[in-house]
């Protein structure tokens, strides 16, 4: 199974593209259906008889009674009905049951791609991860249930008036069967039982001591020092087989820890440490830098939310952390396993998976998602690694542009646009405030170190002589270097003109760029012979925290 990218609804790609048993490993974040208002959950809407709407970013479900039809006629497991109906009696016609009607099927579906030795993290929050637990309960069998980790992902909020703040995620986990893979993942030990504990320094010509109260509360240690706890070597339970005299030292009376070659082994490395009196007992010297840590247990506080000025910070509204899949994936699964994340975002799970030497599936409804994740794969994965993957439901010439193009185009075009947006590698704008008239942003550095952007703008339906004049004045108004139009038609020879007229963009470079380009979606997908002409070089990362590209290096053409 090759790396796979789809564009579309999760529920259709699963049931019609991803085999059964053929996943070792599920990540899935879905819309948490409360980052607006917990209130609005339970609060009764009428009059719409319009099915709830999916959208980018919009963590709100719009209950239609045609979701209660279409579920009873799409699923296909009587004990999950009888659940989901029996809440449906709890909950009514409410934005919840909307919301569980979404992902009783696809909890469903993902259980059936599983294979035995498979494991399924759901992220959630406490509003809905008890509805959520309930129904994989009925989907994976409660004896299948192994924890619900609370991920600590923030620090209190200022605006906790009325309850204590919400600072924390849960992920339910649950095995396929009780063969689903697992390992057990270390955290860094607290500070208390460094304190407590790792009070010695071993120096490197051999001299021992004992760290003072001040040098126990840091981490720092000399260079030319290790740390280490002084372990007993007493066996904690009674072992008459291991009562033997070492050195003079007479065991304790539940005997030692350690066969005599054991005991044997460790002096001759040099981790004994033995009293002035042979009355004391031996302790066994454990070095800090060799210990992994604590064990992980299922309260996770040591990997913070991603924050502004994070290196991963993508903008990205619901983004997790990179450690946070790392963790997630090491325990359960193996080098070479495939993962699979049906709600993708931003596609942490997918770059995390790349980085471990996963194979992986990823599946998003949105072009915004589907741009961020190619952009991330091609400069967040291994240096020197060619990532190969495939892309599927993402149009691949101008005809299935077009049919995007009307297929979205009743609701709304901006599928269309962040699709178009993507085949530049621009991010794409909302149409608002100061960026209206900008459907997309490329940003450059100029070559005299100063941060310039490229404006895009999207015409999926006709463009007119008109739509040109106005996005020339919308280059100027946003002190653009460059304006880029993507057009589904060719452009006129009066468009051209205008275009023309704008002159050059204003980079000191042997090679001129126009200030102002059409092209067509056919341009774009099918002749590379017509791109836009942008230095691509100077090209801002999007990652924060990366060191930006210098500019005055060779041009390239996009």
């Amino acid at each position: 199974m090759p790396n796979t990218l789809y564009y579309g609804d999760n529920l259709s790609v699963l049931r019609e593209h991803i085999p059964d048993e053929s996943v070792d490993l599920i990540y899935l974040d879905p819309p948490f259906n409360s980052a607006r208002n917990y209130n609005l959950l339970f609060k009764q809407v009428k009059g719409d008889s319009s099915p709830a709407q999916i959208m980018a970013f919009e963590d709100t479900w719009t209950w239609s009674p045609l979701l209660y039809d279409e579920f009873k006629q799409d699923l296909r497991n009587g004990r999950l009905f009888t659940l989901v109906a029996a809440l449906y009696e709890i909950l009514g016609p409410s934005e919840m049951m909307a919301y569980i009607l979404m992902m009783a099927p696809r909890l469903l579906e993902l259980h059936k791609k599983l294979k035995p030795t498979g494991s399924l993290y759901l992220h959630c929050d406490p509003v809905a991860s008890h509805y959520l637990k309930i129904i994989l309960d009925v989907v994976f069998r409660p004896t299948n249930f192994r924890n619900e980790i609370v991920w600590k992902r923030s620090d209190a909020h200022n605006d906790a008036k009325r309850q204590f703040g919400r600072i924390s995620d849960r992920l339910l986990l649950y095995g396929r069967t009780s063969d689903a893979i697992f390992r057990p993942q270390f955290q860094p030990h607290e500070a208390r039982t460094l304190h407590d504990w790792y009070q010695y320094l071993e120096f490197t010509d051999g001299t021992i001591r004992r760290m003072n109260a001040m040098e126990r509360t840091t981490q720092t240690v000399p260079a030319d020092a290790r740390r280490f706890n002084a372990d007993n070597s007493t066996s904690p339970n009674p072992r008459p087989n291991l009562m033997y005299e070492y050195k003079g030292y007479k065991p304790h009376a539940n005997g030692w820890r350690y066969s005599r070659k054991r005991m044997e082994e460790l002096d001759a490395l040099g981790l004994l440490l033995f009293p002035t009196s042979t009355d004391g007992r031996i302790m066994v010297k454990r070095y800090l830098d060799e210990q992994r840590g604590r064990v992980a247990g299922d309260i996770w506080t040591d990997i913070s939310m991603v924050r502004a000025g994070n290196a991963e910070l993508r903008g990205y509204p619901t983004q997790k952390p990179l450690a946070l899949l790392e963790r997630i994936i090491a325990a359960s699964s193996n080098e070479g396993d495939v993962v699979l994340d049906p709600f993708c975002g931003c596609g942490t799970a997918i770059v995390a998976a790349e980085r471990m030497n996963r194979r992986w599936i990823g599946i998003d409804i949105t072009y915004l998602a589907i741009s961020e994740i190619i952009y991330r794969l091609q400069t967040e994965g291994i240096a020197g690694k060619t990532i190969s993957y495939e892309k599927k439901g993402m149009p691949v010439d101008a005809y299935g542009a077009l049919k995007l193009f009307e297929q979205t185009a009743p609701q709304s075009h901006k599928p269309f646009e962040q699709f178009c947006v993507s085949l530049v590698a621009g991010e794409s704008r909302d149409k608002k405030g100061a960026d209206r008239g900008i459907d997309g942003i490329i940003h450059l550095w100029d070559s005299q170190g100063k941060l310039r952007k490229a404006v895009i703008s999207v015409k999926g339906g006709g463009c007119t002589l008109s739509h040109v004049r106005d996005f020339a004045t919308v280059i100027k108004d946003n002190d653009a270097i460059m304006g880029l139009m993507i057009t589904q038609k060719d452009a006129t020879k009066e468009m051209e003109l205008v275009c023309e007229q704008q002159g050059y963009a204003d980079w000191h470079s042997a090679k001129k760029y126009p200030k102002m380009q059409m092209r067509t979606v056919r341009d774009l997908l099918e002749n590379p012979r017509r791109p836009f002409e942008i230095p691509e070089s100077a090209r801002q990362p999007r990652t924060q925290g990366v060191g930006k590209v210098l500019p005055g290096q060779e041009a390239m053409e996009l």
